[in-house]
């Protein structure tokens, strides 16, 4: 009885001929099964621990690259709020008008919270990822190597948008424009009415809207930061006293300075500044004003409007216009130097016809 397993063993393992001659495959016993569950639970027992700590790692990972990105996120978003509420309680005071544009920085801070959300989620998962393939024992040198070829493609091909971003993001955090400001971008000008990290939308005199890549912007004039200057050139006749054209402006600009609003909008005292150039029939005298960004149109339409009232009450004349009927009449007419239409101007006159050099020669009468 003994040795019963073992012949059942040797016939069990033993190909069984078949009736044709040819053998069929052995099947498994229950010793072959319990061998490889054997090997299979020993296997397990092995690596279980191993698996367990990658696991174990890998859950610790992305559970701090979340929390991580959270806190990094809501961090990012309570310092733009409080660069808006400080904007707010800018805004509520006597210059907050002039010192602070409330859209403008709503869209600057909400830019700046854009592109730096975009940069911290970007870097703590990229980080992540690259984590979690080194704890699977995968090189990542072919995988870095393949990823910056890939950039630098990509780089190439889109490199005018990267270039718009790129100039955009540097716009918004050097502050160089913004909502509500009036500037010349070269390409276009107009007032700014949005900011973008790829687009800059301006609003033309016209009321035309211009969206300008800031890629595209190699120079930037913003005409409403700082101060203005207000211009204006007078133009009057050579032989005009100069002192009293002088006083008569220096009493425009003393009373424009003294008026309101126009004191609110002058930041500085209107100045004489002299001839800016003498010519033979006239000269013109310079007017300068700095005033508030912006503004310097409306200060300058004002100045011409009271310079040409004074200077009708002073009689100086501006050139280009008579200021009194006596000067209308002293005026030349200009038909005094016109000659008298002359009797050569007919082609059928006698005078015309007697200085031909060859007279015509007339047809024959028939019949003759």
């Amino acid at each position: 009885m003994s040795s019963l397993p073992a012949v059942l063993l040797a016939a069990g393992a033993s190909p069984t001929p078949s009736p044709s001659g040819s053998t069929e495959p052995a099947v498994p016993s229950l010793q072959d099964a319990q061998e490889s569950a054997t090997n299979a639970a020993s296997w397990v027992e092995q690596n279980w621990s191993t698996w367990l700590a990658m696991g174990l790692q890998i859950l610790l990972i992305v559970v701090v690259a979340v929390a991580l990105r959270a806190v990094v996120r809501r961090a990012i978003t309570k310092l733009i709020d409080r660069m808006g509420r400080a904007a707010q309680s800018a805004e509520g005071t006597a210059l907050g008008g002039l010192l602070v544009n409330a859209e403008r920085r709503r869209q600057r801070a909400a830019a700046i919270g854009s592109v730096l959300r975009s940069v911290a989620s970007f870097l703590i998962l990229g980080t992540a990822a690259l984590m979690v393939l080194g704890t699977f024992k995968i090189n990542l040198a072919p995988l870095l190597a393949s990823a910056g070829v890939a950039g630098v493609a990509i780089g190439f091909g889109a490199r005018n948008l990267v270039t718009d971003f790129l100039s955009g993001v540097f716009m918004i955090l050097e502050d160089q424009y913004g909502v509500g400001d009036v500037i010349d971008a070269g390409v276009a000008t107009g007032e700014v009415i949005e900011v973008g990290l790829r687009v800059t939308k301006l609003r033309g005199a016209d009321g035309e809207i211009w969206y300008v890549r800031n890629g595209e912007v190699k120079r930037i004039g913003n005409l409403s930061q700082g101060w203005a200057t207000a211009g204006v050139d007078v133009t009057v006749r050579a032989s005009e006293d100069l002192d009293h054209v002088k006083a008569t402006l220096d009493d425009v600009a003393e009373h424009l300075s003294k008026e309101e609003p126009w004191n609110e909008l002058l930041w500085g005292p209107v100045e004489v500044l002299g001839l800016d150039s003498v010519l033979i029939d006239s000269m013109v005298v310079r007017v300068s004003a700095r005033t508030m960004p912006g503004k310097s149109l409306t200060v300058e339409r004002e100045l011409r409007w009271r310079i040409k009232r004074a200077f009708d009450r002073a009689s100086i004349r501006i050139v280009g216009g008579a200021t009194s009927v006596e000067d209308a009449e002293d005026a030349p007419d200009p038909t005094a130097a016109v000659a008298a239409p002359s009797v050569y101007a007919n082609a059928d006159s006698p005078q015309v016809a007697a200085t031909a050099p060859l007279a015509p020669r007339r047809p024959a009468t028939p019949g003759k």
